[in-house]
Formats: structure tokens, sequence, C-alpha cells
């Protein structure tokens, strides 16, 4: 006799494309000896991009503090050549670190994250919008949740946002899949709004109202609208009127704003404007993610993030503030990782401009966001030699979402994405995998592969498609 049992039928009913069948095809290749090339998901240092060395100095001397001791109690600091393998300032750097995290590295820190670092993120964030003893309210380090990664505090607002099944939360398709699978898991209604992909995905009052009339004609309560800037999976990034009609359209209709900004250094270029700053003036409630596994960082499986709180809401029915729940949440899991917690820091406070590590730190940054860059050029270069292919938006996060305007009548993107993999060993996401337009066909690249793997596979790209499609 087999036993069956009742599970949630939401989480048997979730999609998440990014880990989906094309990349699970993927292994199955790999144990068959083929070589794949894995551009499915954000995941940098899986294609070889180095791991910043500041970062992981100290990352190890903080995991291992006798080697802290051992540095200090050589004559001279350990050397190669003549070239110190770990800088005096690093030294300092850990020392400080440590002499605020009370409670060091394996133990439990405060829910919300150690008081210090979150103090540290504050002051980031004020630096980053310009704000000041004149211009500005200045984040709050007690409205500051540290996080395994930004997807907690996504999954965290949405889980106390989406009290029932008429709860809205609007979002853009092309959207990350995070966002509608946690939307399906709490059982509330995703209601989909469509940036105009033909003038670079940008985003306008008659697109934003006509999805919040159909959801409200349809009995929907609308309580938030995601925005991801620069975006994912089209890689967009928002221009500053598309960012005020979110900010008014929000402010019209008593809407909070999910604003995931974990792509705010991957721009080339480009500008970033934060929700934070935009809704200046206002009381609009926002919720704003970062992340330490995008950017130059790269550091996706440390898991280190955060969410910020403004004018958080009042609470419905009870006497309670809004981020004294969160904490209660934020409580039943203790803490996030302090390794994460140590990356977090470590983005918001870099190496003193002058010192010895900084020099290489800001080298290192800067190579590896022109490189990205390049990639990206290289990439949508090839688009031109492939027939019906187009690819809009400025270029940011390490995406390109190319449109397949010749796709056969008879297959889909997902049909074109398999094959492609069969064929030349890349892995990429349907865009359906993400939402679309009805009638169009799209696929997602992550521009992380190096450059000589891509000038090898591009080639081969460009001969299926051409065959494919014709």
């Amino acid at each position: 006799m087999s036993w069956k049992i009742k599970v949630n039928q939401n989480i048997v009913e979730m999609e998440y494309a990014v880990r989906g069948p094309i990349p699970q095809r993927a292994m199955v290749l790999r144990k068959q000896g083929m070589k794949t090339i894995p551009c499915n998901i954000g995941n940098p240092q899986a294609l070889g991009q180095k791991p910043i060395t500041f970062y992981r100095q100290v990352l190890g001397l903080l995991e291992n503090t006798e080697l802290i001791s051992r540095e200090r109690n050589l004559n001279n600091l350990s050397t190669i050549d003549g070239i110190e393998l770990i800088s005096e300032d690093v030294l300092e750097y850990c020392e400080n670190f440590l002499s605020k995290m009370e409670t060091g590295m394996g133990a439990y820190t405060d829910s919300k994250g150690p008081l210090f670092i979150r103090e540290n993120i504050a002051k980031y964030i004020d630096k980053r919008d310009g704000v000041n003893s004149e211009i500005g309210v200045p984040a709050n380090p007690d409205n500051i949740f540290m996080t395994d990664g930004a997807s907690e505090g996504a999954k965290n607002i949405l889980e106390l946002l989406i009290t029932n099944e008429n709860d809205g939360i609007m979002i853009p398709i092309p959207q990350y899949p995070l966002y509608s699978a946690t939307i399906k898991r709490c059982g509330g209604v995703q209601v989909n709004y469509y940036p105009n992909e033909d003038d670079d995905w940008s985003l306008n009052r008659e697109i934003l109202d006509d999805s919040y009339k159909n959801a409200i004609n349809n009995g929907v309560d609308l309580k938030a609208i995601v925005v991801i800037n620069p975006a994912n999976p089209t890689g967009a990034i928002l221009d500053e009127q598309s960012i005020r009609e979110v900010v008014s359209f929000a402010n019209d209709n008593n809407l909070a704003i999910i604003a995931d900004e974990v792509y705010q250094e991957n721009l080339y270029g480009g500008e970033f404007i934060s929700f934070a700053e935009a809704i200046r003036g206002t009381d609009i409630p926002l919720f704003s993610l970062h992340s330490t596994s995008k950017g130059f960082y790269g550091e996706c499986g440390h898991r280190g993030g955060y969410l910020e709180v403004r004018n958080p809401p009042k609470v419905y029915g009870f006497d309670i503030p809004f981020v004294d729940v969160l904490f209660k949440q934020a409580s039943v899991n203790l803490c996030s990782n302090t390794v994460g917690q140590a990356m977090v820091y470590m983005m918001v406070t870099p190496p003193l401009n002058g010192t010895t590590s900084s020099l290489l730190f800001n080298s290192e940054k800067e190579n590896i966001l022109n490189e990205l860059h390049e990639k990206a050029l290289i990439i949508k270069d090839a688009f031109t030699q492939m027939d019906g292919v187009e690819c809009f938006g400025r270029i940011g996060a390490m995406y390109l979402f190319p449109r397949l305007n010749k796709i056969p009548a008879e297959t889909t993107d997902f049909d074109y994405c398999m094959n492609l993999l069969k064929t030349t060993g890349l892995t990429t996401v349907n865009g359906s995998g993400f939402g679309q337009k009805s009638g169009t066909h799209h696929l997602r690249i992550a521009f992380l592969p190096p450059k000589d793997m891509l000038q090898e596979v591009l080639p081969q790209w460009i001969k299926f498609h051409n065959e494919y499609v014709r």
C-alpha cells in the first residue's frame, strides 16, 4: 500500500522557470558528458568571475580569528616576493568589525541583524540618495532588517500583505518569478502590468491605470505594486519619468511600493534613482530590497541582503506598529546568517580610500563592471546577425531579454530554448517563464560567461537560430 498525503496546492502549482525544465535538462546532459553553459541564472562565480580579494580576505580572518593574531605576531606581515598577502588596513578592518560583533561569527545575532551594521546600512542609503541635514529624511536603522538575500525580505513582505484570496499584488510582466511564485504560495492574486517594450520597457500612467482598473473590476483588493529596477529579466533601467509615474500612481491609489533594487550597481553608465529618493515628501509605504548576490560582488551563495521600510503603515485591527510585526516574523528564523551579515557590512562599508586594499578593490570593481558591459555588447551584436531578433532597453543588471519575432507558428520560446540547449549547450530561460505579452516570444540570457566562451558559442547560436526560424 502506498501512502498519500494532502499538501498545499499553492506550492504544487508554483512555477520557477529559472531552475525549471530547461536547467534540469542541462543537468542531465552534463551527466551524460555534454558541456553546458549555465546562463539561466545570475550566478557570476559559477561562470568564473573572481571573488573580490578584499571580501575574501576579510571573511577568512573573521571566520578564523587566530589568523589575525598570527599576522600581528609576525615581525612583518606575510609576504610573497615582497608583496603583502594581508595588508595592515585589512587587519584593522577585521579587528574593528569583531570588536562590535559582540557575539562573534558563530552565534545568533539580533533578529534584525547587529545594530552597528544596520547603522552603516542607513549611512550607505543616505549617501546614495544625497540625504543630509537639509535634504531628505535619514534612513532609520530600526526599520532595517538584515535578510538571507533579498528574496527572504520579499517573501516576508508578501506574506504579511496577502491576507486572503482577494488580495492582489501588481507585478511587472516580464518579472522575476520569485514574485509570481510567492504570491501563488501565499494564496493571493497576481495582477500584471506591462512596461512598454518598444519604448525601452518604460512605464506610463495609462499602463498602470489599465492594470489597476481590470483588477478592481474583478473584485481584487490591491495592496502593493512591485517594481524591479534595474529590471530582471529584461535588464532595462527605469528612467526618471517612469519612476515618477509609479510614485504618483501608488500615492493616488493607496498602494505600498516594493522596490527590488538588487542590481543598483549594475548600470554600465546608466543612472539609478532609488525609490527611497523618489517618494521623498510623501507618506507612501516603501519596502526596498538590496543584496550582495549581484552588483560587482557576485557573492550569491553567501546570502546577504537587507530590507528597508519607509513610512511603515498602520496595522489594521491591531494596536501594534508594522515594524514590530516584521520583527516577530524575523524572530521566528532567529537571525540571518552571520557571514551574509558581514558581506552586507563590507558592501556598505568598503575599504577607506587611499589604503592599500582600496586600490586593489577599486581596480577589481571597475574591471568586473567593464567586462560585464563588454560581454553584454558582444551578445547584443550577435543578435543583429539573427533573423528577426530585437533587444530593447538600456543595459543594466546581468541580463538581456531579446524578442524572437520569427519563431515558427507551431513552436514556442520554450521549444526554442530547449533546442538551443541541445544544439549548443547554452542554458537560457524561455520568456514565458517570466511572463510576456500574448503573441510574443523571448528568452533571457545572463551575460556572465567569459569572453572566450562567448566567442566560441555565439557563432553556433547564430547558426542554430537562423536555421530554426527558416
